[in-house]
């Protein structure tokens, strides 16, 4: 997979993190229902880093280049769901 990070501007995390969340084998993708992503062909990534860090990221792609838009630390919430949808 390769990254394009010229959307991506903010310093939370590291391209290195954000790029092993999406090597994660247990991460997964999600499209929103929401007309406004959908509309931007925006996708959702719940995945973690090898150090165990869970990130939560938005991203554009066009099936071979991911160009991340935003991302960060998963919320309390969204581990809770990463965690439950891995034990199904």
């Amino acid at each position: 997979m390769e990254f394009d990070w010229s959307l991506y501007k903010s310093t939370m995390l590291t391209q290195d993190e954000i790029a092993e969340s999406f090597e994660d084998p247990f991460s997964f993708r999600l499209l929103p229902d929401a007309n406004r992503f959908s509309t931007q062909n925006r996708f959702l990534s719940l995945g973690c880093t090898s150090e165990g860090k869970g990130v939560f990221a938005v991203y554009t792609s066009t099936g071979k280049i991911v160009r991340v838009v935003a991302a960060r630390y998963m919320t309390e919430e969204e581990a809770f769901f990463y965690e439950r949808r891995n034990q199904e």
